[in-house]
């Protein structure tokens, strides 16, 4: 693609005490040492029926970037995080399909973004496990010239790191590659209770089954603490427009609601953190019972130093 922006990429990719923050150690925080969780939600960035304003959703993500890293225009602000010297990933989530998936219209927000800061289009990656996850929710496989669309292979050996030994995407450790975006979905999960930052890298290894024993504890932090991972990842989108709450990580019906959200971040104990508190507020208006006390992975990351789980510690700001 010569030029990114909404619908370039989508036509090419998309087939059918609070103050200024800082950024410090990799993990934006505010004034008195509060790690920043950005929320914004917008009436008019999604229907009931699954149709995404793609313009609104722009807006959002650089709205949301923005407030995350005090910068006063979105240029700027993509300029504090990325640089053309780098070369970025972008992660997404597409195994369960459509109504479970990063819309290609968040993506292409991200996309947009690391362009305005820079990159070269061709040093810009959006993947996922296979091809075939990510043309069934509406993404264009591209393997030639401009951004790349690509599912992953993987590592001819296995990393080693606490419980987890697993191949990782080729994708993710290639050495090159200097910086990764992740976009997950805000999902409920029946095992660890949420699927959103941290378990979005169970798509970043070859046999992700292997490691969901104990309700994913301590696997989703070990493989979050491996250095492909913990190392480049420079920011974390999620895509919170139509969450899944109950019955996840699939999309079921009754089970997805409109809330409308980006949410903004670069510490993913924190965003995991905010995401439990998102989804246990709408299944409480249901009737359902809380996800967060079999979310036991989120502490056992903050444990190991990956980020902050402490509400009293995290600062979501909405704009």
């Amino acid at each position: 693609m010569s030029s990114v922006d909404r619908r370039d990429f989508l036509g090419t990719m998309a087939a059918a005490g609070v103050g200024l923050a800082a950024l410090k150690a990799g993990v934006v925080v505010a004034q008195g040492g509060k790690v920043r969780v950005v929320r914004c939600r917008r009436n008019n960035a999604i229907d009931d029926l699954d149709k995404v304003n793609a313009d609104a959703v722009k807006q959002m993500v650089n709205q949301a970037v923005m407030k995350l890293v005090g910068a006063a225009s979105p240029e700027a602000a993509w300029k504090k995080l990325f640089g053309p010297q780098d070369v970025v990933t972008v992660k997404v989530n597409c195994c369960f399909g459509p109504g479970a998936c990063t819309h290609p219209e968040v993506t292409a927000a991200v996309v947009a973004g690391l362009v305005s800061a820079g990159v070269p289009e061709h040093a810009i990656t959006v993947w996922d496990r296979s091809d075939g996850d990510l043309a069934k929710c509406g993404y264009e496989i591209n393997k030639g010239d401009g951004v790349q669309c690509v599912g992953t292979g993987w590592e001819a050996q296995p990393t080693q790191n606490g419980s987890v030994s697993a191949k990782l995407a080729t994708v993710l450790t290639k050495p090159q590659n200097t910086a990764l975006v992740n976009v997950p979905v805000l999902k409920m999960h029946s095992m660890p209770g949420i699927t959103l930052a941290m378990k979005n890298h169970y798509g970043s290894v070859q046999k992700p089954d292997a490691l969901h024993g104990n309700r994913c504890d301590p696997f989703i932090a070990d493989l979050n603490a491996v250095p492909a991972i913990r190392d480049k990842t420079r920011l974390i989108i999620v895509d919170a427009l139509r969450p899944v709450g109950d019955g996840g990580p699939a999309a079921n019906p009754g089970a997805t609601w409109t809330y409308g959200a980006i949410l903004a971040a670069t510490d993913p104990v924190a965003m995991d953190t905010v995401g439990c508190k998102i989804l246990d507020e709408w299944r409480a208006t249901k009737g359902m019972a809380p996800i967060a006390p079999q979310a036991h992975y989120i502490r056992t990351a903050a444990q190991k130093g990956l980020g902050v789980d402490d509400p009293a510690r995290i600062e979501v700001v909405d704009v």
